[in-house]
């Protein structure tokens, strides 16, 4: 039982938290509504180059995309590990246990928004799943939107490209992984599952369901923003480098050629381009934004953004740990021609 005098020190605790976290919030709107003038000042009055060249334009992209995506992933790894610290794996397999397949793929979907994934984890959430009772066809769609469909990849759309790319990607990509789930649930491929995985029980997986107080949830916020980017950083200033590269140096329109809705190949070959390269949605984006700008399709776009998080080559090597060749080679095609009908729609239609 707790004494009035630790009750009363833990109250001080967490408003000091509370008034620290809105103090680093306003330094944090401070510094980012700074990033634009110091960009240009910095490419245009210090290093003398000229905005209109390929050099300077490029050089005031890098210098104002990079701080602009990284703050944007703190603020949102933090709020988004709040949010995580009440939604927890086990929890989640829990609530897909026993669900009908048709309830199953969209619940699935919906959870593998605001649950925690990245390929690494594959492996261990594919057996957790499986031997929990969910159905076969409703893992998949949680495995297919929660890579593709993740928070940070919303926010950090929203805030570079705006509110409709970012609505149209979420109702897309949540739309692939029902669909996706549902077709391979109908195929009654568990024989395609490694018998090994069926043999073992579930092991532990991301938090467990105790009861954690403010300040443990703040301490794991901050912990999910050392881990998730000190991960993805490198990534990102990757992306946003090539995306310089694009934003500079491509002429406009030239990508209108390659990547445009005349093209009818363009948006196979945008997902056959993405699905060997080893990225996150932090690291693609930057890249997304540049080939917009430039006249590139938005269907073709997102095809591209899809195929790499979706269908990276990384993520098909670790699930053969589980899955036998067949079973993947069935999942990369139902999701890509999910991703393929996307791109010509959108290319239809935009």
């Amino acid at each position: 039982m707790s004494t009035p005098s630790k009750e009363k020190s833990n109250n001080g605790g967490i408003a000091a938290q509370l008034a620290l976290g809105i103090v680093a919030v306003g330094a944090w709107y401070a510094i980012y509504s700074q990033l634009l003038p110091f960009a240009d000042w910095f490419a245009y009055s210090l290093l003398g180059l000229a905005p209109e060249s390929h050099l300077g334009s490029a050089v005031q992209f890098f210098v104002y995309d990079t701080p602009k995506v990284l703050m944007l992933l703190l603020l949102v790894v933090f709020f988004v590990g709040i949010l995580r610290s009440f939604v927890t794996v086990d929890w989640t397999r829990r609530v897909l246990a026993g669900k009908k397949e048709s309830v199953g793929n969209v619940l699935a979907a919906l959870l593998g928004v605001v649950t925690p994934f990245c390929s690494c984890s594959a492996v261990p959430l594919f057996i957790g799943f499986m031997t929990a009772g969910v159905p076969l066809g409703v893992t998949f769609s949680f495995l297919i939107a929660a890579p593709m469909v993740n928070e940070i990849a919303l926010v950090l759309l929203y805030g570079l490209l705006g509110w409709k790319i970012a609505t149209l990607y979420f109702v897309t990509g949540v739309s692939i992984a029902i669909v996706a789930g549902w077709l391979m649930g109908r195929m009654k491929l568990e024989g395609h599952v490694e018998d090994w995985v069926m043999a073992i029980r579930a092991g532990e997986s991301g938090l467990d369901d105790q009861e954690m107080t403010l300040q443990e949830r703040f301490h794991y916020a901050l912990d999910s923003v050392k881990d998730i980017v000190g991960r993805v950083w490198k990534f990102v200033v990757i992306g946003i480098a090539v995306g310089a590269g694009i934003h500079g140096y491509v002429p406009e329109g030239y990508l209108a050629g390659i990547m445009g809705d005349s093209a009818w190949w363009s948006v196979p070959l945008s997902v056959v381009i993405g699905i060997p390269m080893y990225t996150n949605a932090a690291g693609v984006i930057p890249v997304v934004e540049a080939l917009l700008g430039k006249g590139a399709a938005l269907g073709t776009v997102l095809a591209f953004m899809m195929s790499v998080i979706a269908l990276s080559f990384p993520e098909m090597v670790i699930l053969r740990k589980v899955l036998k060749p067949r079973l993947i080679a069935v999942f990369v095609g139902v999701v890509g021609c999910g991703i393929l009908f996307v791109g010509y729609l959108f290319n239809a239609i935009i």
